[in-house]
């Protein structure tokens, strides 16, 4: 091991769930045969607390983990068929199958239950835990349990939810100002953590790190300000004299410069305007460097500024600009982004599985179900109204007659290498919608391809459990952006205590560390479909070693200033790989103009005979409350 490895810490005995042998899953593809590969990978039967196994407590590679997803690769990809024989291990007959244990497919097993309570359900899903990509992470230290996100962050406006959405939030017990107050809004000003910009010695030359909010995290954290001016913050940017000029002169402005376009119609105007024509239009900003600087920080987007617009950069992910309009600062946010419970969205689908399975937690309230011990052994018991299988991938969903005259569904899928099926009076498919074609290959020639066009935004979050946060108390920092790192922002976890879970309050405590990467940085295609293929292709075939040095790497660079040491302060690292992230949504620049109710995303989610569709890409929107309304569309249509 080389010694530089070793100062980050890489030999230290961190868990890590690694792809075969480290061969990333692209290569390896290639070089295993299909049946044999899928064999290899299959993941033990029956994830429970009985074989010693506790999902949310598992750490390395996360999220899309190995096992998880090649049976759906051989389906799609390769188009293969031959799963070998199949049995029938449930006799009965279920009312409902929902293939897709995330938050739609657990809210499409709530409403149809609601509707009919006797109702015997079962609930696929792929992965080894449930909540899609509301994923929970857990990591012990020193007798103490820390919490991370791995996935859908926080309850974002729940203002707007419809009343369904909100309804359902309300029946299983989510008190939304009770869960605001659990937020420590003084915490970072408190102890005086502000925004800052790292650059990394690979992309520019030198470790430089710089108290300065270039990137605005207004909208998400509550932070003090910055102390340096924007002239000072500048001179300290490892730029060349023109582009340091030309980056100051933009972020001077302090006036609307969309003369020709009335502040009310400004935010609409925004929308069609992409953030490369608005930074060369209104801001004056065309040099390279400051383009490549701004495209490293930008998150949430995934695609380069040519396809993003203009809203979505400056009013959403915070990048420069707000001061060139007439748009006020709470454009996107008029409601503070503060509901978020200890693991994110991952308590949403905890307190639906706790409301669909009785037993399988203690507790009866949104606090207590924070420190909740699942007992995953009672997911799926034959004496239980509701049973969840995971680790179980659909390959086939299929009436049993034609369409119209259609009184069943069978489901088949593939478990621990095996394959089985189970029938239903009705389906919802809460999956990626993308892979329903393959499950359904009877389905008409234009919403398959309709389906087909929802191509998801693959997405990183990583979590890293530090053992204390001395060194960014000591620097004064608690969100950075990294335009030239492998992680575009690193921020110190949101400071939520509730139900008996406390935050980290002292910088001697342990926490959790966030990190984001959206997986292009430059223009990887002509459309933001192909630029998201491309970047899952980049996750895929990224082992988690590589990943986790330049997690170490990117840490130890930004907080060495504060006495930070990757080799001794790591305590762990979980990273959660959403090769399938965010629902697509229309882009202006590259999609058609659809009249209503013709958009790809509304062809797609059809009914089929006995089987709906649900899931936000169904909603074409990337948004925990178009999930929950697109399962609740999805059970009317089977019920109704």
């Amino acid at each position: 091991m080389k010694r530089s490895d070793r100062e980050l810490g890489m030999d230290r005995p961190i868990s890590r769930r690694d792809f075969l042998n480290g061969v990333g899953v692209v290569a390896a593809g290639t070089l295993v045969p299909g049946r044999v590969f899928a064999q290899a990978v299959a993941p033990p039967e029956g994830p429970t607390s009985a074989t010693g196994v506790y999902p949310p407590r598992l750490t390395g590679m996360r999220g899309s983990h190995p096992g998880a997803f090649e049976t759906a690769h051989l389906l799609a990809r390769e188009g293969f068929q031959d799963w070998g024989p199949v049995s029938e291990p449930d006799p009965e007959v279920y009312d409902l199958i929902v293939v897709g244990a995330g938050i739609s497919g657990l809210a499409a097993a709530y409403f149809y239950r609601k509707q009919k309570p006797d109702a015997r359900i079962l609930i696929l899903d792929n992965h080894d835990d449930f909540g899609g990509h509301a994923k929970r992470n857990e990591f012990q230290i020193d007798e103490r349990t820390i919490l991370g996100y791995g996935g859908t962050q926080t309850i974002e406006r729940p203002g707007s939810y419809s009343k369904v959405a909100q309804g359902l939030l309300r029946e299983i017990g989510i008190d939304i100002p009770r869960l605001g107050a659990a937020y420590d809004q003084d915490f970072y000003r408190k102890h005086g953590l502000r925004g800052g910009l790292y650059f990394d010695r690979a992309t520019y030359g030198v470790d430089r790190v710089i108290p300065f909010e270039l990137l605005d995290f207004s909208n998400y954290l509550p932070l003090a300000p910055s102390t340096l001016t924007a002239q000072d913050a500048v001179a300290q940017m490892p730029l060349s004299e023109p582009a340091r000029r030309e980056l100051l002169q933009a972020l001077l402005i302090d006036e609307n410069r969309i003369l020709d376009v009335p502040a009310e119609r400004q935010e609409e105007y925004l929308y069609g305007v992409s953030y490369l024509d608005f930074l060369a239009k209104y801001m004056g900003i065309t040099h390279p460097e400051i383009i490549a600087m701004l495209q490293g920080m930008a998150t949430d987007q995934s695609v380069s500024f040519d396809v993003a617009t203009a809203m979505g950069a400056i009013g959403y992910v915070g990048l420069p600009g707000l001061n060139a309009t007439a748009l006020p600062s709470t454009v996107l946010f008029s409601e503070p982004y503060i509901n978020h419970f200890p693991d994110g969205n991952a308590s949403v689908a905890r307190l639906l599985i706790r409301d669909l399975i009785p037993g399988v937690a203690p507790g009866s309230t949104m606090e207590d179900v924070v420190k909740a011990r699942f007992d995953y052994d009672r997911l799926d018991t034959p004496d239980s109204k509701v049973r969840m299988r995971l680790s179980s991938t659909a390959i086939r969903a299929e009436n049993d007659g034609s369409p119209n005259g259609a009184k069943r569904v069978g489901v088949t899928y593939v478990r621990g290498g095996k394959t089985y099926r189970v029938s239903g009076r009705s389906c919802v498919l809460a999956c990626y919608n993308m892979i329903i074609p393959w499950l359904c290959p009877e389905l008409p020639e234009p919403q398959r391809k309709a389906l087909a066009l929802g191509v998801k935004v693959p997405i990183l979050y990583t979590n890293v459990l530090l053992r204390d946060w001395k060194a960014w108390k000591k620097l004064g920092l608690a969100a950075v952006s990294a335009p030239g790192s492998y992680h575009a922002i690193s921020i110190l976890d949101f400071p939520v205590s509730i139900g008996g879970y406390e935050f980290a309050h002292s910088p001697e405590d342990p926490i959790v560390v966030h990190m984001e990467r959206f997986a292009t940085k430059t223009t990887a295609g002509p459309t933001p479909a192909e630029q998201y293929r491309t970047g899952r292709l980049e996750l895929l075939a990224t082992p988690f070693e590589v990943m986790e040095r330049e997690i170490r790497s990117q840490l130890a660079g930004t907080l060495s200033g504060g006495g930070f040491d990757p080799a001794r302060d790591i305590a762990a690292i979980t990273v959660n790989r959403w090769s399938h992230g965010y629902a697509y949504w229309p882009n202006p620049f590259t999609d058609p103009q659809y009249e209503e109710g013709q958009y790809p995303y509304e062809i797609g989610r059809q009914r089929f005979g006995r089987i709906a569709i649900a899931n936000s890409d169904a909603g074409g929107r990337p948004m925990m409350d178009a999930a929950i309304d697109q399962a609740y569309r999805a059970v009317g249509e089977l019920t109704g």
